[in-house]
């Protein structure tokens, strides 16, 4: 099965390029972000026509998650138990839950689609936010694991964090003055490794960004961030037989400013397909 993630930066505006990509590399399921669209907006039919189901999460024009498989999708779930709101200059415990989670289940893998809030910047209440948000979805996603350890798990999707030094090449980031790179988001990030989860990507693919800037000439200057990941449990990872980032749909007309990221799984043990099973005569 072939998995990816990718913050398209408006489905309606790319949708043929998203679609012509997943034909194109034989992608079984993509997690979108910044589909900024709400339900009765989104493009179904292209994807239907390609042989995809699509689930989503879209409340206006900003944020926004979605699924598309060409396997079914079960299990579908709305925003994790814990994810915080936020609304400004607000606060309290019933603040509007923002449109940046979805989780499905393929073929006996469970998949989550997210976007991290942005954080804005280290003096903003949506910084805390970011914070809070990653917090509560570790917690989520330690009991998720507890509670089922042998499920495949993989959380994918649009972080927000560049996590390594080697992930920064946009020389706007300053450390101590930027958000993306500041110590207690570097943490927050790490807090999902302590909880079961690896960056099954990086093993495969050591270097490379996701994200490229739209302004002051970056991608041609190849100054990016790592902010797109895949992390999956250890059931996940023992699964994960290739990786790849996809710089090249950075280039041409419209892009989105990311790019995609992909893992290839191979046949759960005991399936039809798997070749170890026992015969039968």
């Amino acid at each position: 099965m072939r998995v990816a993630t990718w913050n398209v930066n408006s489905i309606r505006t790319r949708v043929a390029r998203v679609v012509d990509w997943m034909v194109r590399e034989d992608v079984d399921v993509l997690a979108m972000q910044e589909i900024k669209c709400k339900p009765e907006q989104f493009p179904y039919e292209a994807f239907e026509a390609a042989g995809y189901e699509v689930v989503l999460h879209g409340l206006n024009q900003w944020n926004g998650v979605a699924i598309a498989a060409r396997l079914p999708l079960e299990d579908v779930e709305i925003g994790f138990p814990d994810m915080p709101g936020f609304l400004k200059d607000h606060d309290g415990p019933d603040l509007p839950k923002e449109a940046r989670a979805i989780g499905a289940t393929v073929d006996g893998v469970r998949l989550w689609s997210l976007y991290v809030p942005n954080g804005r910047a280290l003096d903003d209440p949506h910084y805390v936010y970011k914070l809070d948000w990653l917090a509560a979805l570790a917690a989520d996603t330690q009991r998720w694991l507890s509670e089922n350890p042998d499920r495949p798990l993989a959380l994918m999707g649009d972080w927000n964090v560049a996590p390594l030094d080697s992930d920064v090449g946009d020389p706007s980031l300053v450390p101590g003055a930027s958000t993306h790179i500041s110590p207690p988001e570097r943490t927050a990030f790490a807090a999902f490794e302590k909880v079961g989860l690896t960056d099954v990507v990086r093993p495969i693919v050591p270097d490379g960004y996701t994200y490229w800037d739209y302004k002051q000439l970056r991608f041609p200057r190849n100054e990016g961030l790592r902010i797109d990941f895949i992390l999956g449990s250890a059931a996940f990872a023992d699964r994960v037989t290739d990786a790849s980032i996809h710089r090249n749909e950075r280039k041409g007309d419209a892009p989105s400013d990311h790019v995609p990221v992909l893992v290839e799984l191979s046949e759960a043990s005991g399936s039809e397909d798997d070749d170890d099973r026992p015969m039968i005569w």
